[in-house]
C-alpha cells in the first residue's frame, strides 16, 4: 500500500478531517491534500511528525519492511494494539492466545489422523 493509501486509512480511521489534521500538524491544508492524493510526498521530518501524531512508524507510513516485521499485517495488529484501552488490550491478548489453543489443537488432531493411516 502506498503512502496516500496509508495516510487515508489512518485520517479514516481516526475520523479526522484533512483540515483539521494540517491544522494539527501545522501544515497547509493543500499541502495535506497532496499527499493524501497521491502528488506530493513529506520530507522526512513531516513524515516523522505524521507517525508521531498516528503512532506509528515511519516504516509502516512508507510500507517498508525488514526481517523484523514480516508484513504490514503485524504492523496493524501492533497499530490497533496500541489504540485500545488497557482493558481492550488484555481482551485482544486473550482471543489472540485463543487462536493458538485452537490452532494447536488442529495441529494434534491433523497429526493424530496422519498416524492413523
Amino acid at each position: 500500500m502506498i503512502f496516500s493509501d496509508k495516510l487515508r486509512l489512518l485520517i479514516e480511521e481516526q475520523d479526522l478531517t484533512q483540515k483539521q489534521l494540517a491544522y494539527d500538524l501545522k501544515i497547509p491544508v493543500s499541502t495535506l491534500g497532496g499527499y493524501v492524493q497521491g502528488t506530493s510526498e513529506p520530507d522526512f521530518q513531516t513524515l516523522k511528525i505524521i507517525a508521531n501524531y498516528f503512532d506509528v512508524t515511519t516504516d509502516y507510513l512508507l510500507d517498508f519492511y525488514t526481517n523484523q516485521v514480516k508484513s504490514s499485517k503485524e504492523d496493524d495488529l501492533i497499530r490497533i494494539f496500541r489504540s485500545l484501552s488497557p482493558e481492550q488490550q488484555d481482551l485482544y491478548l486473550e482471543q489472540g492466545k485463543a487462536f493458538i489453543k485452537i490452532k494447536a489443537k488442529d495441529s494434534a488432531k491433523s497429526s493424530n489422523s496422519i498416524l492413523k493411516k
